[in-house]
């Protein structure tokens, strides 16, 4: 048997535990909002104990995370290391891998229990059994075979578990960084299986309140209605969408930016002229964007269309800016350890490509850790069922890319 064969087989002989592991974590919610998101680490880290993993909780500040809209974070960083007995690196690579735990409220249309974890024609369902639960799985269950196996006598690695992707990871990742808890070499984070994604988009999201002035429906001229001026912008944003469609990236994987407005409310009662109406956008940046400037041209283009409707005011808030993720040059060997075996196990070439989501990962690449995406999960998120109903990770997705994660680890280490 060669290692890598070794390292499989491995993973083959504890794949029932792997899954058990993903079903427990699945059973516990982490719907944010209201991002109440402490018990899930908590529980994570009871189970990885039982592994022999001892998980470190960093604790987010509860005024912080109150700040944030948030109820609780606690991160998790689980440190491995493999020189002089396991007291330091022994001069190796840092190896880090990270998946976040909270996601988004299940929402309806459910065929299973969003928070059940069964097993039905060879997926496991659940909310976040896909984005990024299933990486919690395959980033534990590729470490023990690591350590099982391969017993690597330099270098390290990394866990970290974290309860903030869904506002932007600033509470996640980046209060990791920034507080000097971690600075890993390079780091894998949570993905599909296949391809092995080096950049992607960045996100602006904003709200904007239209202001008018209420008045019975019976004397419209005495009110100022905010919905008509609100309709006024959603129009002069749309345009813009349309518009977008002809930027072109030139990073495979992203096509060109586009805009949402995802959420609209306002006015009081079906006879009340509405004198204020909220409405949230979210603008997707392609790579070669700059964050400023779109803000700016987003927040022009609102104010001229508000000016065009008499008695109309605005306020804007900005909500979130999260850079796109731009490849560094140091990801290579991820890159070409990933595809090397993914190729291998999955019986096709894995891509390296970019894609038009955006992740905490880039506040790793800002920090200048050189990183890339990849772990378990289908070809598309539209089959993974994120963010949607009947959300599942294919069983089979799970096991091989569990065993590319711990080739990829075994060489990194060598």
């Amino acid at each position: 048997m060669t290692d890598y064969a070794k390292l499989d087989a491995w993973i083959d002989a504890h794949f029932d535990e792997e899954v058990k592991f993903l079903q427990q974590l699945v059973q516990v919610p982490t719907d944010t909002p209201p991002g109440n998101n402490a018990p899930h680490a908590e529980r994570t880290a009871e189970l990885l104990k039982d592994f022999g993993l001892d998980a470190e909780k960093h604790a987010v500040p509860a005024q912080d995370v109150k700040d944030y809209g948030l109820e609780s974070i606690t991160n998790l960083i689980v440190r491995r290391k493999y020189g002089n007995d396991g007291k330091d690196s022994g001069g190796g690579l840092t190896v880090a891998l990270n998946a976040h735990g909270d996601v988004v409220p299940p929402g309806e249309g459910w065929t299973h229990p969003p928070y059940g974890g069964e097993i039905a024609d060879g997926s496991l369902y659940g909310r976040a059994a896909a984005v990024s639960k299933s990486d919690f799985a395959s980033f534990t269950f590729a470490l023990r075979a690591l350590e099982a196996v391969a017993k690597p006598t330099k270098g390290s690695v990394e866990l970290h578990f974290t309860y903030d992707e869904e506002f932007g990871g600033i509470l996640g990742p980046g209060w990791l960084l920034k507080n000097g808890l971690t600075k890993p070499d390079l780091m894998i984070a949570a993905g599909f299986s296949y391809e092995v994604v080096t950049a992607h988009n960045g996100c602006l999201q904003m709200e904007v309140t239209v202001h008018g002035k209420m008045a019975h429906a019976a004397i419209p001229t005495s009110g100022i209605d905010a919905l008509q001026g609100a309709v006024k912008i959603l129009n002069a944003l749309y345009a813009q969408n349309a518009l977008y469609q002809q930027v072109t990236s030139k990073v495979e994987g992203i096509t060109h930016p586009y805009l949402n407005v995802g959420r609209v409310e306002g006015g009081t009662n079906t006879n009340v002229v509405p004198g204020k109406v909220v409405f949230k956008l979210d603008r997707r940046m392609i790579p070669e964007e700059n964050p400023a400037e779109v803000e700016a041209n987003i927040r022009q283009v609102i104010a001229d269309a508000a000016a065009e409707s008499a008695g109309i005011t605005v306020d804007i808030k900005r909500l979130l800016l999260a850079n796109s993720m731009q490849p560094l040059a140091g990801n290579k060997p991820l890159v070409d350890a990933i595809q090397k075996h993914g190729g291998e196990l999955f019986g096709e070439p894995i891509k390296a490509m970019g894609t038009p989501l955006y992740t905490d990962v880039r506040l790793y690449g800002e920090a200048g850790i050189p990183g890339v995406i990849y772990g378990a999960g289908p070809r598309t998120v539209l089959e993974s069922h994120a963010k949607r109903s009947d959300e599942r990770v294919l069983l089979e997705d799970l096991r091989r890319a569990t065993k590319v994660i711990a080739r990829t680890l075994s060489d990194l280490l060598a």
